[in-house]
C-alpha cells in the first residue's frame, strides 16, 4: 500500500512545483488561451492565460507512477501501462488541438473529424491490447463482460471470439469517447474539471485497494473480484489524483494556467481506462455524475435548438448558464464541486452495497 502514497505523494510534488516553471515557458512564447467573444463576458479577462496544464498532469502522473515502482522494486503490471498509455495517447491528441488553436488564435484546432479520429486511434488500440497479456491465472487487463462493479452476465463474445472482441472495441470506444469529451465540455470554469477529476480518482483508489484486498486471486469465494492488477490501478490512480491536486493550486480561480485538451482529453482517457480495467465500466456514470450532466445539458441544448428553435438554458454546458443567471465562477463551481462529491460518494456507496449483499 506504500507505493499508492508513494505515487500521490510524488505526483503532488512534481505538479505543484513543475506548474509554474510550465507557466513561465508558456509566458516566454506566447502560448495562451483564446476565448471565445459569444460565452460570458466575465471570461475576457482570462484572454492570453497560459494553456496546455494538461501536459503537466500527464507527465507527473506518469513519472510518479515510475517512482512508485522503482522505490520498491516491483515491475508495473499490464494493466497499468495500458491505462497510463490511454491517458497519454489522448492528452497527445489534446495538445495538437491546443497547439493549433495556440498558433491560430482562434477557438477552433484540430477539425471535428481528425480529432474524433485521433481518439478512435488511440482507443481501438487500448481496446485490443487490454484483451492481450494474461497472467498466470488466464486474466487480461480487461474481459469482454459488460461490467457495472463487477463484471455481469452479459458477455460480448455471445457472437463468437472475434465477434466478440468487435464489439468490445465498440464497446470501449464508446466509454472512451464518453469520458474524455465529458471532461473536456466540464473543463470551462477555472478548477472546475480539475477538482471533480481528483474526486473521481479517489473513489478508484479505494476501489482499486478493496478489490486488491478481496481478491480472487488471493481471496477466493463468492465476493471476490476477477481484476488483473487492482494495486496498480491503485497506484495509477493516486498519481493522477496527486497531480490533479498540485495542478488545481495554480488552475483555481483566478486559475494561473488552464488544462486545455490536453489535460481534458488525458483526464477523461483515464477514467475510462481506469472503469474497463477495474470492471466498473458503468460505475463511472455515477462517479462521474457531474460529468454526465454537463453533457447531457449539451445534448438538450442543442435537441432542443434543432427541434424547436428554442434553447433550454441561456448557454451551454450547464455551467455558464449559471453564470449567466448571476452566479459568481467561483460559485458555480464549489456547488459543482459539491455535486461532484456527492455522485462520488454514492457511487462508492453502490460499490460498497453490492459487495455486502454477497455480489450480484
Amino acid at each position: 500500500m506504500l507505493a499508492v502514497l508513494v505515487a500521490a505523494v510524488a505526483s503532488l510534488v512534481i505538479s505543484l512545483f513543475g506548474t509554474p516553471a510550465f507557466i513561465k515557458f508558456l509566458v516566454k512564447r506566447g502560448y495562451g488561451q483564446f476565448i471565445r467573444d459569444d460565452g460570458p463576458t466575465s471570461h475576457h479577462t482570462k484572454r492570453g492565460t497560459p494553456t496546455m496544464g494538461g501536459a503537466v498532469i500527464v507527465l507527473a502522473t506518469l513519472i510518479a507512477y515510475a517512482v512508485a515502482h522503482l522505490s520498491f522494486w516491483t515491475t508495473p503490471t499490464w494493466s497499468g501501462i495500458l491505462v497510463l498509455f490511454l491517458m497519454t495517447g489522448l492528452g497527445i491528441v489534446g495538445f495538437l488541438d491546443d497547439y493549433l488553436k495556440i498558433s491560430k488564435q482562434r477557438s477552433l484546432g484540430l477539425r471535428s473529424k481528425q480529432k474524433l479520429a485521433g481518439q478512435t486511434l488511440v482507443a481501438v488500440l487500448f481496446a485490443i491490447l487490454v484483451l492481450q497479456f494474461p497472467n498466470h491465472l488466464g486474466r487480461t487487463p480487461a474481459s469482454t463482460r459488460i461490467s457495472f462493479v463487477r463484471d455481469t452476465n452479459i458477455d460480448l463474445a455471445f457472437v463468437g471470439t472475434i465477434g466478440g472482441i468487435i464489439l468490445f472495441i465498440i464497446w470501449a470506444n464508446v466509454i472512451v469517447a464518453a469520458t474524455s469529451n465529458a471532461v473536456n465540455l466540464t473543463d470551462g470554469l477555472d478548477g472546475l474539471a480539475t477538482g471533480a477529476s481528483v474526486m473521481v480518482f479517489a473513489a478508484y483508489i479505494l476501489i482499486g485497494i478493496w478489490q486488491f484486498n478481496q481478491n480472487c486471486q488471493f481471496n477466493p469465494g463468492v465476493k471476490c473480484y476477477e481484476v488483473r492488477d487492482p494495486h496498480d490501478l491503485a497506484v495509477v490512480a493516486a498519481a493522477a489524483m496527486g497531480s490533479c491536486f498540485g495542478f488545481l493550486w495554480w488552475n483555481a480561480a483566478p486559475a494561473k494556467i488552464f488544462m486545455g485538451d490536453t489535460g481534458s482529453l488525458a483526464l477523461g482517457g483515464l477514467m475510462a481506462g481506469l472503469a474497463i480495467a477495474t470492471r466498473t465500466e458503468l460505475l463511472i456514470v455515477v462517479l462521474g455524475g457531474l460529468f454526465v450532466l454537463e453533457t447531457v445539458s449539451v445534448i438538450l441544448q442543442v435537441g432542443s435548438f434543432k427541434l424547436t428553435r428554442k434553447r433550454i438554458f441561456r448557454m451551454a454546458p450547464i455551467h455558464h448558464h449559471f453564470e449567466l443567471l448571476g452566479w459568481e465562477q467561483i460559485t458555480v463551481t464549489i456547488r459543482f464541486w459539491i455535486i461532484a462529491g456527492l455522485c462520488v460518494a454514492f457511487g462508492l456507496g453502490l460499490f460498497y452495497a453490492e459487495w455486502v449483499v454477497g455480489g450480484t
